[in-house]
């Protein structure tokens, strides 16, 4: 177990032509950097209020995983480390209380929460309805949207259906984004392949025109060594939550509600203040958005 403080300061240490336009909705708004896109999901007309700490517990339990980089992992030095365990900590400085995060497995997060052994879950939960059955969540703090890649030497510009009609599209077989292929790419020859590892090497090798998929895994792929910087993102991010899911909250016990309006103060908070920004450019240095 690692204890994180309140006052301490920011440590340095699995949630899958769009002819109608909600079905390129873009997380909005955003603080647009150099070359950078970093997604904003709070209304800044809608501003939670500052909570009484004293209906808080003496500290707030938060579980995480390891095994979900580069949201929650262990470092070099066998310590959590992520963006998730970031957010806990910043949230937690936000709050001025002390509290505990707590490696587990993913499976047995939820049975966490219900026994009481941990206050919040921060590990990638996705907000569905099925989990909203059983979780309450804070306010949406990360979506993966999903996204076109095309290699940097085509010069491939334009993702509109029309556009990407000539084109060969790979994406992995039986998976959403194949599913928004057909129903929003119609005309595209899209090419399904059993792995994500299977559907780069195909644009790496020119078998295909684009590659069609998660936002997240795409941006670690062409931010590391095997993509040989062969490839960018072209085209906006593509959000539409009937087929890419709410996005990620943090997870509370059923009724917990003076914990779940804290814990969206304080992400509320890291927005104005720009900490959720900086958090964002150093785990996305290639921004998903």
């Amino acid at each position: 177990m690692v204890l994180v403080s309140g006052i301490m300061a920011l440590a340095t240490a699995h949630a899958q032509s769009p002819a109608p336009s909600a079905a390129r909705s873009v997380a909005s708004p955003s603080v647009t950097l150099p070359s950078v896109a970093v997604p904003g999901f709070w209304d800044p007309n809608r501003r939670p209020e500052r909570p009484d700490v004293t209906r808080l517990p003496m500290q707030i339990r938060f579980a995480t995983t390891d095994d979900f980089p580069p949201f929650s992992f262990r470092d070099e030095n066998g310590r959590p480390a992520g963006f998730n365990v970031d957010i806990a900590r910043a949230i937690c400085t936000e709050l001025a209380i002390t509290c505990t995060l707590e490696v587990t497995a993913f499976d047995q997060l939820v049975p966490a929460l219900a026994e009481g052994k941990a206050d919040a879950a921060i590990a990638g939960i996705a907000v569905t309805p099925a989990t909203r059955e059983v979780l309450d969540f804070s306010d949406r703090y990360f979506r993966s949207p999903a996204r076109f890649v095309a290699r940097r030497a085509d010069g491939v510009s334009d993702v509109s259906p029309d556009a990407v009609a000539s084109r060969k599209v790979a994406v992995v077989a039986g998976t959403a984004h194949e599913a928004y292929l057909h129903d929003f790419f119609a005309e595209a020859a899209v090419r399904g392949f059993p792995t994500p590892e299977a559907a780069r090497e195909a644009l790496q090798k020119g078998e295909v025109d684009l590659l069609f998929g998660d936002g997240v895994q795409l941006a670690l792929w062409l931010n590391g060594t095997s993509s040989a910087n062969c490839c960018a993102f072209v085209g906006g991010p593509f959000t539409e939550s009937l087929y890419f899911g709410e996005g990620m909250g943090i997870a509370v016990k059923p009724g917990n509600e003076a914990l779940r309006q804290s814990l969206n103060y304080a992400l509320a908070r890291l927005w104005e203040q720009g900490v959720y920004t900086d958090l964002y450019l150093r785990w996305f240095p290639i921004s998903v958005y």
